[in-house]
């Protein structure tokens, strides 16, 4: 017999499931299975992570969501009859690209247009997109289960053939599940009815929450966090029976001695799952250019005469030769577009007043981004190199950070978003985790030990970047010899290790935007952040894994300091400063007072190490060595920082 798991929650189902991809992946290896499934709770979080891991140890990545459905239409945000009939749950599962590209658009429209205490789809939405979908009737909370286990027989036949309906014949199927809990058993009973009556296939699943069956008290103490409960408290949600494991084929076959059709339809259904992934291909929106341009024509337009105004009207044949060579490289690298998207949203907020930095990182390096103003800094003056910002030897995406005002940041990406559409314009989500010092104190706090204590064990976990709890039992020898020698303590950090590392809640990148070619859910899947702003499910590197374009819109307070400074001195002094031009020399606007940055008071004054709020220059260790180095010039404050990075 084979088997495979279609009904499974990972890390990614937050605070619900503690079933880490890479040890779900390695546990169903070691079982002799070939496929597996992700489904969890209404996101697709971790498909990417888990068609990767799943790959690479040759196990067939069956990609899916337990979705909520609601009861009437999902744009119906009215409180229904009882809480548990707000939504039912449906596992979808992509039968190939079509239904992986469908299953994008279900669960975004769940965030976007459905959410309701939950994320929620409903007939219209599943009927629109059905195709390339598999759908399994889920668990208790299933809309064909809740009316078995009602008794409501007529109503949960309905169901099916609805959903039957939905998705087509063979596309459906009725899910039995056996975790210890006699409702179930019940329900079965009445699931074997139903499918001789209707002939809708039976499919055996175990709703995987956690990884192995000694997983139960860690997976119990998450609950509590996901809840704000203590595990002493008896009215708390729980999972009774400690069964929701990543169970053998033996352990299934034992539980299902009934059914045996059930369990070889899970590798059938899986054996029809196939979804490939197109990753390192780029997929850059289009700019409009002006009528009588092409793209590449328009780049160089601009680049020229750029160079005029930053060199003169004749410039140096050195300068022209590097341009050219840059120029050849973007294009040969197919990055034309880019240039010109990130050109087009500069001069946007330089022409609206917006403050934008001078640049920075590899970028600098480029002539080409200096020309199109999108750096101020002179690379050729500062014998900055092209090639650690774009090399045809390494092949990346192009990487330009650009500092914005921090109180007119957002006017850019609004800005953004009208010019090629707000459905192709999204913030990117990260993830907030149960790191080290964090999840001791918050496992202590739910198994009720007193707070001291934890802090005291939490404290002694060393404060350095990436450290785990394993490393800090190998560097702290006080921290090994209470771990050996005190019984709770013990308990206390083997509850934390196996809940160490998992995501706990989401939230908006500080910096991060994608700009996508087509609507964004052509390409990845879409949530909801706190304030309802519209973020992409997958972070920032699988964004760029899979070809799309990721800018960064940092928002810079420092840059809101300097222009209100050099308002002030207008308004007060009548002097106009010029803080967009950091070359002495260079007069593009003739009216303005430019900035010396090689005046003696001013570096004397950086000597002092009284640099509070100067950008890059404000931390204890950087002052101490201003102090030391006493800068003659901004070449010795660059070295400076240079250095001591």
């Amino acid at each position: 017999m084979n088997f495979a798991h279609l009904h499974v929650h990972t890390e990614y189902s937050l605070l619900d499931g503690s079933n880490k991809i890479k040890e779900y992946v390695a546990r169903v290896k070691e079982l002799g299975m070939t496929a597996a499934a992700i489904t969890d709770h209404g996101v697709m979080y971790g498909v990417i992570d888990f068609y990767r891991a799943a790959r690479a140890a040759g196990i067939n990545p069956v990609l899916g969501c337990e979705v909520y459905v609601a009861p009437g239409s999902r744009f119906d945000k009215t409180a229904v009859g009882r809480d548990e009939d707000r939504y039912y749950h449906l596992v979808l599962l992509a039968e190939n690209n079509t239904g992986y590209a469908n299953l994008m658009k279900i669960v975004s429209r769940a965030f976007t247009e459905g959410y309701y205490y939950k994320p929620r789809v409903d007939y219209e939405l599943l009927e629109t997109y059905h195709e390339g979908i598999i759908a399994l009737s889920a668990c208790l909370a299933g809309e064909v289960q809740r009316n078995l286990a009602r008794g409501m027989y007529e109503e949960g036949k309905k169901a099916a053939l609805h959903y039957e309906q939905i998705f087509g014949k063979g596309n459906f199927f009725l899910e039995l599940q056996d975790h210890g809990i006699p409702e179930q058993r019940t329900v079965n009973q009445q699931l074997m009815r139903l499918s001789q009556e209707i002939g809708i296939d039976l499919v055996a699943t175990n709703d995987v929450h956690y990884t192995y069956a000694e997983d139960e008290k860690p997976h119990d103490i998450l609950l509590c966090l996901q809840t704000g409960k203590k595990l002493a408290d008896e009215d708390r949600m729980r999972y009774e029976g400690g069964q929701y494991y990543v169970k053998s084929k033996e352990e299934m076959a034992a539980l299902f001695p009934y059914a045996p059709e059930a369990l070889e339809n899970t590798q059938k259904i899986a054996d029809r799952c196939h979804v490939e992934i197109e990753f390192g291909v780029t997929k850059l929106p289009k700019f409009d250019v002006p009528e009588g341009f092409t793209s590449w024509e328009y780049l160089n337009k601009l680049c020229f005469d750029g160079l005029k105004r930053r060199y003169g009207e004749d410039p140096d044949p050195a300068l022209v030769e590097r341009l050219n060579y840059e120029l050849g490289v973007i294009k040969s690298m197919g990055y034309v577009d880019y240039f010109l998207i990130v050109w087009d949203f500069i001069h946007f907020a330089k022409s609206n007043g917006i403050m934008v930095g001078p640049g920075r990182g590899s970028a600098a390096g480029s002539i080409v981004a200096y020309t199109l103003a999108i750096t101020n800094i002179d690379p050729i003056r500062y014998q900055l190199l092209f090639e650690r910002f774009l090399n045809p030897e390494r092949v990346s995406m192009p990487d330009i950070d650009v500092d914005f005002c921090f109180e007119r940041r957002q006017e850019v990406i609004d800005y953004v978003g009208r010019k090629y559409g707000n459905d192709k314009v999204v913030q990117i989500v990260t993830f907030g985790t149960l790191a080290a010092k964090g999840v001791i104190r918050d496992v202590g706090r739910v198994m009720d030990l007193p707070y001291s204590f934890c802090d005291t064990i939490a404290k002694m976990i060393p404060n350095e970047l990436n450290i785990t709890i394993e490393k800090a039992l190998q560097m702290n020898p006080e921290l090994r010899g209470m771990y050996e020698s005190d019984e709770n303590v013990r308990t206390l950090i083997d509850m934390s290790k196996r809940l160490e590392g998992l995501p706990r809640h989401t939230s908006m990148h500080a910096a991060g935007v994608v700009i996508s070619q087509k609507a964004m859910d052509e390409y990845v899947p879409l949530s909801r952040a706190s304030d309802g702003t519209i973020t992409t499910q997958f972070i920032m590197t699988t964004i760029e894994e899979l070809g799309l374009l990721k800018m960064d819109f940092l928002g810079l307070r420092t840059l809101t300091v300097i222009k209100d400074a050099a308002d002030l001195v207008y308004k007060n002094h009548g002097i106009k400063i010029d803080v967009n031009h950091i070359d002495y020399n260079d007069h593009t606007n003739p009216d303005a007072v430019l900035i010396d940055y090689n005046d003696k008071k001013v570096l004397d004054y950086i000597g002092t190490g009284r640099t509070e709020g100067v950008f890059q220059l404000e931390s204890a260790g950087m002052k101490n060595f201003m102090k030391e180095l006493k800068p003659q010039s901004l070449e010795d404050v660059i070295a400076g920082i240079s250095l001591y990075r």
